[in-house]
């Protein structure tokens, strides 16, 4: 503080040195002055700025604590009680005036946003009726090749609406959330069967455990990341390959669902940016199906529910994605949120 003091005063310090240089040259030329003590005037001199010094040293810090100590209160800052010098006080009404103006933009945004995301919110859920008229009208197609082309478009509308969705919940879902016993083959089967028609057209089964643990969690969330690394699953998989699904359990007791595909893999290069939004990576590039925005969702969905998703791959040899669950104390403490 005492350093960035003296860089603020700077300029009053060589205003002085300097007076003081040209003080004694004068006494020095000038025959008149050779009666006066030099060495007094000169320590009278500096023994008075730096007590002046000293005294604006505890002033101007006590003013800066009660401005840091008032700025959750913009009006105490103005008070006469603070000490502030008129200059000062002027620059404080500039700034707070500013402040205000970008608080009133910045709510203004916020309402918009909050329109915005209602907005978005009712025109998904709108969507859905459709969509769903639209499946009940493709399963009675009696063409199969047609039907299945159909079922597979109309599942590509599915989760882009379904992506969507979550990504305009997201930002509340604090709010939105609810902590359960969910088992986890309740979840897994159900996500299975809604890729069925994907499935039976690339021809890619599945190899499950019983997956008989429970965990707590949001049962709707859980779903929706379950969904989003199936789907990457099964678009990245070969033609007629299996989809392993498996727990385990790591050394501090964490509960671990595995997902591993044989597909193409993802290059080591691409991996640290998976989870990036609107990232798609090497592999995506050559797909016009990706986003880039399933695993985004799908890390930050499960962050704010305590849970980790890993990811090893090798090129051209497959991938394995793993939820790793909390445990019961680090449930504890989500739930204190």
């Amino acid at each position: 503080m005492f350093l960035l003091f003296i860089r603020e005063r700077i300029t009053w310090i060589l205003f002085i040195v300097g007076l003081l240089v040209c003080i004694n040259l004068l006494f020095y030329l000038d025959y008149g002055f050779s009666r006066i003590s030099l060495g007094y005037f000169n320590i009278l001199t500096i023994s008075v700025t730096v007590l002046f010094l000293f005294w604006r040293y505890i002033k101007e810090v006590h003013q800066l604590t009660n401005f840091l100590g008032n700025l959750s209160n913009r009006y105490d800052l103005l008070s006469e009680n603070v000490g502030f010098s008129p200059f000062q006080k002027r620059y404080l009404e500039e700034m707070l005036s500013i402040l205000e103006e970008k608080e009133f933009l910045l709510n203004q945004s916020k309402v918009q946003l909050q329109e915005d995301s209602e907005d978005l919110l009712a025109w998904v859920h709108e969507m859905k009726t459709p969509l769903t008229a639209m499946k009940l009208v493709v399963e009675q197609i009696e063409d199969t090749s047609l039907r299945k082309k159909l079922e597979n478009e109309w599942m590509r509308i599915h989760l882009l609406l379904d992506q969507q969705l979550h990504n305009t919940r997201l930002a509340f879902i604090e709010k939105d959330n609810r902590l359960e016993k969910v088992t986890l083959r309740t979840i897994v089967y159900k996500e299975i069967r809604e890729f069925h028609s994907w499935c039976m057209e690339k021809g890619i089964g599945f190899q499950v455990e019983e997956l008989e643990e429970e965990v707590t969690t949001d049962k709707k969330w859980l779903a929706f990341i379950v969904r989003q690394i199936l789907s990457n699953a099964i678009k990245y998989s070969h033609q007629n390959e299996n989809i392993d699904i498996f727990t385990s359990v790591d050394d501090t007791g964490h509960l671990l669902l595995h997902f591993q595909d044989y597909g193409v893999g993802i290059l080591q290069e691409d991996l640290p940016r998976i989870f990036h939004k609107s990232y798609t990576g090497t592999i995506g590039r050559e797909s016009v199906q990706s986003t880039g925005m399933g695993l985004y969702l799908a890390k930050n969905a499960a962050q704010k529910l305590g849970i980790q998703i890993t990811v090893h791959s090798k090129r051209d040899e497959g991938t394995m994605f793993t939820l790793v669950f909390p445990t019961e104390n680090e449930y504890g403490k989500l739930l204190g949120r």
